[in-house]
């Protein structure tokens, strides 16, 4: 028996509302989360309303078990670089729908962090910033050589027992080194908090500065 694999066309979906068109906010969700819930987040961080804001949905739905209700996810460990490599194109293609914008940021929760970070460093010096929250530096970025990172904002919870502390330091010690780090350690778990939509606030503020 062979494993053999084939490139198939599939659709994404994207949730937009253009505010101010040189500024665009791309985000991307959790694990077993949508684009909806991931735009209701993006709304509710302060000063988002002076940015045009994209919720990206991950390219793979499912049925939350016992609810019958959609939900995504970016990958799994099968076929992980033949993944990876497909949801780099989708953001692509999800950018280059839009207005080219002046200052773009990408904010990824959870799952979607990895997702953040791997789109910051394929657009390079075109990305002004990411948003890392609840979730670590993919190996597949880390190890990159000479790997461009903009300006971060990496945010954990207190009583995050997915993102540990343990993580959280391994990622400080290599953002320090390849990137103009800010921090923020809020009292939560593994969560969107008003102190963390606060620190993600000002980050954006300091972005358009």
């Amino acid at each position: 028996m062979q494993t053999r694999h084939v490139s198939a066309a599939t659709h994404g979906r994207f949730l937009y509302e253009a505010h101010d068109t040189a500024r665009l906010l791309v985000g991307f969700h959790g694990y077993a989360e949508t684009a909806e819930a991931h735009w209701k987040e993006l709304q509710r961080i302060p000063g988002s309303e002076a940015w045009s804001l994209a919720a990206v949905q991950a390219l793979h739905p499912f049925y939350v078990k016992n609810y019958g209700e959609v939900a995504a996810s970016w990958m799994t460990s099968q076929d992980r670089e033949l993944a990876i490599a497909d949801n780099i194109d989708y953001v692509r293609r999800v950018v280059a729908t839009l207005p080219r914008p002046e200052k773009l940021v990408f904010l990824g929760f959870s799952q979607g962090t990895a997702m953040a970070f791997r789109a910051a460093a394929d657009f390079g010096w075109r990305c002004h910033g990411v948003v890392a929250l609840a979730a670590d530096v993919p190996p597949d970025v880390s190890a990159q050589d000479g790997v461009h990172l903009p300006p971060t904002l990496l945010a954990r919870g207190k009583r995050d027992e997915w993102y540990t502390e343990e993580k959280f330091e391994k990622d400080l010690k290599f953002l320090r080194g390849a990137t103009n780090l800010t921090t923020c350690v809020f009292d939560g778990a593994h969560e969107w908090t008003d102190e963390l939509r606060d620190a993600v606030g000002a980050f954006l503020r300091r972005i358009v500065l």
